[in-house]
Order: structure tokens, then C-alpha cells, then sequence
């Protein structure tokens, strides 16, 4: 008898399988692999019939580290099969692999050693899930927030997160005698059974351990035709097996008193499991529909409030429209639950809000639920709005595919008497290769929707190379009236696309290589479309290729693939660029009479530097002018200039090469400037909150990161100030020396100054006024908040301290209410508003805001400072200053002592101050007045002017 079984096995490692004859030496050699050694196999097979039993006996018969054990019977489930390997290991912990995984090379030794030094009844690692059908060999971490350092636990009470989202037992490593003392055992002939293991053990166990180290490779086929068990979210018993689960876990959760983490239980059920079948609604029939309405309903309708109240309002409005059954509005709810941006509904406007349909608002509940105003459909123009488009007719011929599709058109966005144009594109889904483009013949409003027809004519037209491009999807892009486009995919549900098929094509590689092509839907629920092999000439040569994609050198060459993929990743990474940046200041000439300017990151085109370049501009001033922007696209910025994406090649050669930087926040910290290079920061505003080293995080930093942020702001070779109260704050926050400050003030309030002392309207408030349909005969109000902060530093959702609707009813025929939120947040109106409250967030400049408006309302934002200039009433909103002094940074001053106007903290104060316009500015007249010469005294009007003569003019130091 081998030394091996001489002494007791650290691990049992029990490998379940049934009719996975092909794939269970893989598993078992990657135990056998094991750098821990004293490790057992145990292959518990559930009565296979494809040959796989007698697998397990060579492999035992092959190692006397492997015992092999057939069922009697097959359990129709994973979970008999460990019971009955649990029953016969020897090994002091227990461990689970299915036959067609692998564990990580150092999976066991990781698992035991955390065990041993910490005690715990159960070790969980991560779990890496490798998608095999990959060409780029995709793989995806399980859950890796749990897993990103060792922890132990003696409670599972202390991280819920872990028994609603980790319900795998296979990433896990149990001692055996916790496993017999607490009479663990997975339930028999059931699915999900990991589920209700895994639950029982983690509420069991007197102390958990989580290691960050990889130990199971979970191997996944997404194309296969045939879907694994936990996939066929289609078979109802699927769900119901679910169900049944899940009440087990609640009984247990019940009797133990655990109702907090019943809470995040019920969170994550409706969060996750009850979209997974949600996503298959559309593809099935109205007797599964049904039967699946009420198995749901019987169980989640007693869920507490508090777990709906964790949903987002399109998948609390699902939940809802599933109780009552309505498919007609549940389907195109499901489209926006799967496509979060899509608007899927026509949607229906009354009283003053937005609702997703007309049914259900005589119930309160529903009601509430239905109204979508938040989402702010209303707001956007068509170029802006995704739309669902739903295929209504599938039909092939010898030429290709007829194909017909309803796009809903929410709130009649697209005016009836718009002219329309549209077509087809078929693109290949791997990046970078062809399209072909299809014209939609008959395209016309119907009702509430836009409808269409084309035909395609896939045989002739579409030629894929054959290889590399065997998925193509499909797009419409719709353009209204010659020059708003809007593109969408087209979602198939219940269109047939059975017995489809018929297209022949001739791929560029020839029909070897395909001769077919099928339609599908997508994992999104999209029309899509996929070579396929039905000739046998095609089929024949599909195998070969495949064959052979498996073969020794062309492994070796798709590994040379990603390798050159990876470093085509490494050259663009942010390590990479700051590199070649370096070297680019060292070997590169600078180009005399180049500035690049940049506004708030690359978001907009404002503030000083915009007013630097629009004088340097108007003086005809010979210089290239590069403009930094942020995002996809461009909007807002002057055709005139050179426009470089923030981070891309051409914005750090520009950089790189530039004779002058000009921004008002911060080019990238790390990038360093090269000495020839004049960097002018003229800031975003004066300060009421602590600044730079005046704020307690910079205070507490480690040495050598506050050495890195003091580098970064070194490279400033001037600093634009207003006043004496930004040097004693900002330069000083900010330790900039005395030589480096800009006296002039800020170019971006020249216009604030001229305005105070000009009678008329500044042109750019006339245009803006004109373009928003703002009332000439009324005074306007602005309101203008800056951001909140919630505890871990993100920045909060903006919500209205006050009820704006009642603002309107109140105020909307007295004066104009604009609303400008902080360029971190966004705001939506409801219509009921319109015309009496307007949005002016998305105003690249609030410049001609402010010279538009008559009274402004703010709260904490250095918006005050600049709106003193012109000498017009402020009211100071600060609803939540004791929560915002104890929360932020802490002030340079009491605003509640110098503000230069009324202090109010309720909604019913601000109205009352509102209530009399004249009286508000009649009584504050003076005390702007010495706040402007307090914190402005440098704004003289002259700012642009000033700094363009110093180093743009004549006799300037660009000069």
C-alpha cells in the first residue's frame, strides 16, 4: 500500500460529473497538479451513460491518490454526488469541482494555508470565470470586490454582501468535521443547490476566511446551442426550483432572527434573479408568461418596501407591471432594464409629469411608479435619445431578408410633418471591419410610432471575409429633417425567426468557409446575425479550421495575437503615454506661437480661457490655437481651432510642443512641463471651502504623494488672483510663491464689469434669452448650487431643495426661475414648469446667465464672488449648513456673517424673500458693494487685455 494512504489527506477534492467523459481528466489532472500535494480526488459520477464511469476507474486505476464512486441512480443534480463524496473523504478539509472546471495551481495550498492560520470552518478564494469560446480569451473576475484582500470574519452578519452574492460552492474550501457537526449537506434532486449549501454553511460557520488569490477556473460556453442547467431560465420547474431555494433560505433566515440580512437577501433576489428571467419574457409564450407572473408574485409581492426602494426606477417600474400582468407595458420595460439608456415607451404627459403609460394611475402605487419625469426623457432632443425599434416582420427570400420595424417616438420627439430618411447598417461585431448599408424604402409615421420597411439584400450586397467576422449586427440610423440622426438597434422578441436560414452567401474566403447566414437574437434581446456552415463542403472545412484552431501552433499563434493586442493596450495605457511624454519634452522642439487652452478638464468651452482666446482672437493675433476637449465628441467649441481629445496622441504632442498652457483647473497632474513652456493658470473661482494644503486630506497624506501634488502645481508659471482674500487663501492654500501671481483678476468677469456699467443687455444674454424663449416683460431669477459630497467623496444626485413645481405655481408669473447646477451634477425639470422654470445647466458659460439675471440664489458656490461684480441681489439658500461645515473641508469665513445678503434655511424663508423683489434689492445694496471690493478688487475689467499685452501683444514675452 502506497505511503499515500499512510496518512490522512489535507484535502478531499470531490469532482462531480455525469456524461463529461472528454473533459474529467483535465479536472482531475489539475488536482493531481496541485502544488499541495497531499491532496485526494474523489470522482463521484451520477450514473452517466456516456462512458464517463469508466474514465473515472482508469484514472483511479491510474493514481492511488483518486478513488472513483458511481451513483445507483442519476440524482437529476449536483448535489447528490458531493453528499456521497463527502460521505467517504478522508481528508481533513473538503473541496468541490465539476468535471468541466479546473482548479488554480495553487488552489489548495492557498486554501489550507489561510485555514490553518486562522481557524476558520470555511476558506472562500476567487473564482475566475473563462469564457473558452473566446477568441481573445476573455475572462471575467466572480464578485472580485469580496476578494481584494484576506480577511476573516466570525460572523457572515458582519459582510451580507457575501452570502446574497458569492453563492458558489466550489470557490470554497470546508474543514470536514464542520461540515458532519453542523449536518451539512446539499439538498437532493433539486437545482441551485449551491445556493442553499452555500447559504447553510456561511450562517454555520463560526469564522470565514476570504483570501484575494484565484482558485477556480469556471469554464463557460456562450455559444452553445444546448444551454447548461442553470441556464434554462425557459424551462418554468427552472424557476420554480429557484423559488423553492430561496424559501428554504428564508425559513432558515427566519428562525435565526437574521433579518437584516433577509433585507439585502430580498435586494439581491430582485436585483439580479428575477432579471435573469425577466430577460427571457419576450422569447416565450403567454402560458409561461402567466404561470411565471404568478409563481413570482406569490413570492416577491411580501417583500418589505425597503427592498423596492433599493431599485432604479425603470426596474422598480418592471417589478410592478409584473404583479399586475400588464405585458403590453412590461415588454418594452424589459428593453430598458437590459438597454438602461433606451426609451422603449411613448410614454404620456399629464398634469405637469411624465408617465410610462396611461394604465394603472388610478392607483396611487402605480402611479408613483409609472411617473418616469426623473429620467428626463422630456429634455432631450432626438439626436440624444436611443429608441426602441421593434421588429415586426422577418421574411426571407433567395435575395436576402424583408424586414419591417415599429420606433416608438416618446412624446412625438419626431414632429409629424418631419421629413425621414433611414437605412439599414450591417456591421461586423469585431472591431474595425466593414459595414454595408441597406436603404429603408417606406418609412412613415403610424399612430404613436414611426414604422419602416427594407429589404436587404444580404446574398449580393453583404460580403464578410468568412473568418473573423461570423457576427453582424444591425442598426437603423434615422434622420429627421436632413440633419438630426438617431440610430437603434432592432429588438426581436416573438418575430419569428424559426426555420430562417435560407440566405446564401459568398464570403470573401469563399463558401468553404460559410455558406449561410442565420438570425439572431442577442444576449441583449437585438436582431443579430451569424455565418453558418450548411453545405457539407462548409461544414467540412468549419471543422477543419476548428480542428486546427486547437492545434499546438495555433495556440502558439494566438497567443502571439494577444501578445501584440497587449501591447498595442500597453501603448495607449496611462504609464505608457506619460512615458512617451517624457521623452517627447526631451527630443522635441517647441513651436514658438502655440497655446493650448483647456476649460474645466476638457467639459467646456468657458470660463478665463475662453475670454483670453476670444481677445487674442479679436486682435488677429498670429498664433496656432489648439482647444483641449473631454468625451466622445466635441460640442460647444469654436470651428477655428485645433480640437484634441484629452488624453489621445494629439493632445500630448500639442502639449508637449507648446509654447503656452492656459487653463483654469489643471492639466494632467502627472505630465510634467518642460521649462521653455509658459503655463498661465487663471483658476476657477475664489474660495469660501479650505483649499489644496489647508484641506485636512492633503494635510494627512503620505510624504511622498504630497511631494507629487506640490510637483504638480509647481509647474504653474503664473496664477491668476482677484483679490487680496485669494492670496491669503488660494496662493497660500496652494504655496505659491508671491513672483507667480497674476494681479489682473479674472478675464472671465470682464464682461460682468462691463455690464454694471452698460445700460443695455449684453449681446450674448440677448441671444441666450432669445433662444430660450425667455419673457423680456419679467425679471429673472437664477439659482445656482454647487455640488454636495456624500461621505466616501462621490458626488451626490442633485435633488431640489424646495418644491420647484410649487416655486412655479408661486412665482412663474412674476419672474423666471434658471436653474444651474454644478458642472458635476444634472437636473431634469418636470414639464409642468416649463416656460417658468428653465434648465441652463448644459450652458457651456454661465456668463451670459449671470449678466441675464436679475437676482441670483446660491448657497456655498464661488458663484457669489463673481456675481458681486455686478452689484445685484443675492439670497444665500444654506438648507443643510450644518451637515455641509461638518461634512466638507471646513471655510475661510462665517458665510452666515458676510453674506452679502439674506441667510434663509427653509424653502417657506426663501419664498418670503422672493415675495418682494425690490425690497430685496434695496436692502442689500451696500453691503455688495463692499463685498465686491473685499474679495473682487482686482476685476477691473481689464483682466483679458492685461494678460494678452504681458505675453501675446507686441511687446509681449512671446514676442
Amino acid at each position: 500500500m502506497s505511503q499515500h494512504h499512510d496518512r490522512t489527506p489535507d484535502i478531499s477534492v470531490v469532482v462531480i460529473v455525469y456524461n463529461d467523459a472528454d473533459r474529467l481528466p483535465t479536472a482531475v489532472q489539475s488536482v493531481l497538479d496541485q502544488t499541495l500535494q497531499n491532496v485526494e480526488v474523489i470522482i463521484s459520477d451520477d450514473h452517466s451513460t456516456d462512458g464517463s464511469f469508466q474514465v473515472a476507474q482508469q484514472l483511479a486505476a491510474s493514481s492511488d491518490r483518486v478513488r472513483a464512486i458511481q451513483l445507483a441512480e442519476n440524482s437529476g443534480g449536483c448535489g447528490e454526488p458531493r453528499n456521497q463524496g463527502i460521505a467517504i473523504a478522508r481528508g481533513r478539509y473538503v473541496m468541490f469541482l465539476d468535471s468541466d472546471d479546473t482548479l488554480e495551481v495553487n488552489a489548495c495550498r492557498n486554501m489550507l494555508d489561510a485555514a490553518e492560520r486562522t481557524g476558520a470552518d470555511l476558506v472562500s478564494g476567487l473564482c475566475l470565470r473563462v469564457h473558452t469560446d473566446s477568441r481573445s480569451g476573455k475572462t471575467a473576475k466572480w464578485y472580485q470586490w469580496l476578494y481584494r484582500q484576506t480577511r476573516t470574519f466570525d460572523s457572515i452578519a458582519e459582510i451580507p454582501d457575501l452570502l446574497v452574492f458569492d453563492t458558489l460552492s466550489t470557490n470554497k474550501c470546508y474543514r470536514r468535521e464542520f461540515l458532519l457537526d453542523s449536518g451539512l449537506t446539499f439538498p437532493r434532486g433539486i437545482h441551485y443547490e449551491d445556493l442553499l449549501f452555500s447559504a447553510q454553511a456561511y450562517l454555520a460557520a463560526s469564522r470565514i476566511t476570504l483570501i484575494p488569490n484565484t482558485v477556480y477556473h469556471w469554464n463557460v460556453v456562450e455559444k452553445t446551442e444546448e444551454k447548461s442547467i442553470s441556464n434554462r431560465r425557459h424551462e418554468i420547474n427552472n424557476f420554480a426550483d429557484r423559488l423553492e431555494i430561496h424559501r428554504r433560505i428564508d425559513r432558515i433566515l427566519a428562525e435565526e432572527g437574521h433579518d437584516e440580512l433577509k433585507l439585502h437577501k430580498d435586494i439581491k433576489f430582485l436585483k439580479h434573479d428575477l432579471v435573469l428571467y425577466l430577460r427571457e419574457l419576450p422569447f416565450l409564450d403567454d402560458d409561461y408568461r402567466h404561470h411565471f407572473a404568478e409563481m413570482a408574485n406569490g413570492y416577491i409581492r411580501h417583500f418589505p418596501d425597503e427592498a423596492y426602494a433599493e431599485l432604479s426606477p425603470i426596474h422598480r417600474l418592471c417589478a410592478y407591471l409584473l404583479l399586475r400582468e400588464d405585458w403590453e407595458h412590461l415588454m418594452p420595460a424589459i428593453d430598458t432594464l437590459i438597454n438602461k439608456t433606451k426609451v422603449s415607451s411613448p410614454l404620456l404627459e399629464r398634469d405637469g409629469r411624465v408617465y410610462w403609460c396611461a394604465e394603472h394611475l388610478d392607483d396611487p402605487m402605480g402611479r408613483a411608479v409609472l411617473d418616469v419625469t426623473d429620467l428626463g426623457y422630456h429634455a432631450r432632443p432626438v439626436q440624444r435619445l436611443n429608441l426602441r425599434n421593434a421588429v415586426t416582420r422577418y421574411k426571407e427570400n433567395a435575395a436576402g431578408v424583408v424586414l419591417a420595424g415599429s420606433l416608438v417616438n416618446p412624446l412625438g420627439v419626431i414632429p409629424p410633418d418631419a421629413r425621414l430618411e433611414g437605412e439599414l447598417e450591417f456591421r461586423a461585431r469585431r472591431k474595425s471591419l466593414q459595414s454595408f448599408r441597406f436603404p429603408v424604402t417606406d418609412i412613415r409615421h403610424e399612430g404613436e410610432a414611426v414604422t419602416w420597411q427594407a429589404t436587404a439584400a444580404l446574398a449580393s450586397r453583404l460580403r464578410p471575409v468568412g473568418l473573423v467576422d461570423d457576427v453582424w449586427d444591425v442598426r437603423l440610423h434615422l434622420t429627421v429633417d436632413g440633419e438630426h440622426r438617431t440610430t437603434s438597434r432592432l429588438t426581436v422578441g416573438r418575430t419569428d425567426l424559426e426555420g430562417a436560414g435560407e440566405i446564401r452567401i459568398r464570403p470573401r474566403l469563399g463558401r468553404m468557409m460559410a455558406d449561410r447566414i442565420l438570425p439572431h437574437a442577442s444576449a441583449n434581446g437585438h436582431l443579430a446575425f451569424r455565418l453558418t456552415q450548411h453545405g457539407k463542403l462548409a461544414q467540412r472545412t468549419s471543422s477543419l479550421v476548428q480542428r486546427n484552431i486547437q492545434s499546438p501552433p495555433a495556440r502558439m499563434a494566438k497567443k502571439m495575437v494577444r501578445k501584440v493586442s497587449s501591447v498595442r493596450k500597453d501603448l495607449h495605457s496611462g504609464p505608457r503615454k506619460i512615458e512617451t511624454f517624457e521623452r517627447m519634452i526631451r527630443v522635441l522642439p517647441v513651436r514658438k506661437g502655440t497655446v493650448v487652452f483647456e476649460s474645466h478638464l476638457g467639459k467646456q468651452y468657458s470660463d478665463s480661457p475662453r475670454a483670453i482666446y476670444e481677445e487674442m482672437r479679436r486682435r488677429g493675433l498670429p498664433f496656432k490655437y489648439y482647444w483641449s476637449y473631454a468625451g466622445s465628441r466635441p460640442e460647444g467649441f469654436p470651428e477655428d481651432v485645433e480640437l484634441v481629445r484629452r488624453w489621445s496622441w494629439p493632445y500630448l504632442r500639442a502639449l508637449a510642443q507648446a509654447e503656452f498652457w492656459i487653463d483654469n483647473q489643471g492639466f494632467p497632474l502627472k505630465l510634467p512641463k518642460r521649462p521653455e513652456t509658459t503655463y498661465i493658470q487663471t483658476w476657477h473661482g475664489s474660495a469660501l471651502k479650505r483649499m489644496g494644503f489647508d484641506e485636512p486630506h492633503y494635510r494627512i497624506m503620505p510624504e511622498h504623494e504630497q511631494q507629487a501634488y506640490q510637483r504638480s502645481i509647481d509647474r504653474f508659471d503664473h496664477f491668476v488672483v482677484r483679490g487680496e482674500h485669494d492670496e491669503k487663501t488660494l496662493a497660500r492654500a496652494y504655496r505659491i510663491p508671491e513672483e507667480k501671481l497674476l494681479r489682473t483678476g479674472y478675464p472671465r468677469n470682464d464682461a460682468l464689469v462691463r455690464a454694471r456699467e452698460s445700460a443695455t443687455l449684453d449681446p450674448a444674454a440677448r441671444e441666450l434669452a432669445e433662444r430660450l424663449g425667455i419673457r423680456s416683460d419679467l425679471p429673472v431669477v437664477l439659482y445656482a448650487p454647487t455640488f454636495r459630497a456624500q461621505a466616501n467623496g462621490k458626488v451626490r444626485k442633485f435633488e431640489f431643495p424646495f418644491d420647484v413645481e410649487e416655486f412655479a405655481d408661486r412665482f412663474g408669473d412674476r419672474f423666471t426661475l434658471l436653474i444651474r447646477t454644478h458642472y458635476l451634477n444634472n437636473v431634469t425639470l418636470p414639464p409642468s414648469v416649463a416656460g417658468r422654470v428653465i434648465n441652463v445647466s448644459e450652458e457651456p458659460d454661465i456668463t451670459p446667465v449671470m449678466l441675464l439675471s436679475d437676482v441670483l440664489i446660491t448657497d456655498y458656490s464661488s458663484v457669489m464672488f463673481d456675481y458681486s461684480l455686478l452689484q445685484r441681489p443675492m439670497v444665500f439658500f444654506t438648507y443643510d449648513w450644518d451637515e455641509y461645515a461638518r461634512n466638507s473641508r471646513g471655510t475661510y469665513f462665517d458665510l452666515s456673517e458676510q453674506a452679502p445678503g439674506p441667510v434663509v434655511g427653509t424653502s417657506e424663508e426663501l419664498f418670503d424673500v422672493l415675495s418682494d423683489l425690490d425690497a430685496l434689492a434695496s436692502g442689500c445694496e451696500g453691503r455688495i458693494k463692499e463685498f465686491m471690493s473685499q474679495y473682487g478688487e482686482y476685476d477691473r475689467g481689464d483682466a483679458a487685455a492685461r494678460i494678452v499685452d504681458r505675453f501675446f501683444g507686441a511687446e509681449g514675452e512671446a514676442r
